[in-house]
């Protein structure tokens, strides 16, 4: 599939995700460190967004998660950047600091630098939150070059959140 096809689809996929929220009377936040506000780009790409997309926070750096999305120092310094702990936190702290109900966060090392052993090149946890439930977590490895890694970060951050409208709605 060509990278504009591929674009398509993402429009596709947050008009849907637009249309869920706006019957739901939702907002969305979003939490972004490897995607750089790939994610909130997409959604803004749809007419009308504004009525169910409150604000993304690009957090690329670790000052920025903790002082933009309250992410704890020790968080950080414990389980690191790209962990389970702290993409929670990131939705936590998206969901405190704006006017959404549903948040996503991204954080991840998308290449072609930064692996380690323990978490190699395409290591992505993503997290996907509502006011009042449990956050949901995971961890992605996904193979390619940079541009491909956070394409799919993209793709499976607004797909899962997608089908989490679905089933909680």
């Amino acid at each position: 599939m060509s990278g504009g096809r591929r674009m398509m689809s993402f429009d596709r996929l947050a008009a849907r995700i637009g249309e869920r929220m706006i019957a739901r009377g939702l907002m969305l936040a979003c939490a972004e460190s490897c995607t750089g506000g790939w994610i909130a780009k997409c959604v803004t790409d749809v007419a009308g967004s504004s009525a169910w997309f409150d604000r993304g926070f690009v957090t690329y750096s670790n000052a920025a998660k903790e002082e933009m999305l309250g992410v704890a120092a020790d968080t950080l310094v414990r389980h690191g950047a790209v962990s389970r702990a702290v993409v929670e936190e990131m939705v936590a702290g998206a969901l405190a600091r704006s006017r959404a109900q549903v948040a996503l966060a991204v954080s991840g090392i998308a290449g072609p630098g930064g692996g380690t052993p323990d978490k190699p090149v395409g290591t992505v946890w993503i997290a996907w939150g509502l006011s009042g439930r449990a956050v949901l977590s995971r961890v992605y490895g996904f193979d390619g070059d940079r541009d491909s890694v956070r394409r799919e970060t993209v793709r499976v951050a607004l797909e899962r959140l997608q089908d989490l409208l679905a089933e909680d709605g």
